[in-house]
């Protein structure tokens, strides 16, 4: 897995590309760039209980994308600590994709 950039808005990342491939590109977004944080660490004082972080997969056959939040967006950060622990084939990776890619019904207009 490759990292490919990161986007920042007054020095707080609000945008990291964390895979991309021939096939599919996921990205982890900040939806509250003031309030960003890596999922699971808690939130800030006085904040929501967990901040609004998620992550776009993209389907780049289908031209379709799903972003994950809440529960969905907990699960998929427990499978990227999984891959960080014992660390995937390429075919892994993209056979996991896959299956989030069934729940893309959102057409990718720019990306």
């Amino acid at each position: 897995m490759g990292l490919a950039g990161l986007l920042r808005y007054e020095d707080i990342p609000i945008m990291h590309m964390l895979y991309d491939s021939d096939t599919f590109a996921v990205v982890h977004i900040f939806a509250n760039a003031s309030e960003a944080q890596p999922l699971g660490s808690g939130a800030a004082p006085g904040g929501p209980q967990m901040p609004r972080n998620g992550f776009e997969i993209v389907d780049k056959r289908s031209g379709k994308e799903v972003y994950l939040d809440g529960s969905w967006a907990e699960l998929f950060q427990q499978q990227i600590h999984a891959w960080q622990q014992n660390t995937p084939t390429q075919e892994e990776v993209e056979d996991t994709l896959e299956g989030y890619a069934t729940l893309a019904q959102t057409p990718v207009v720019v990306h």
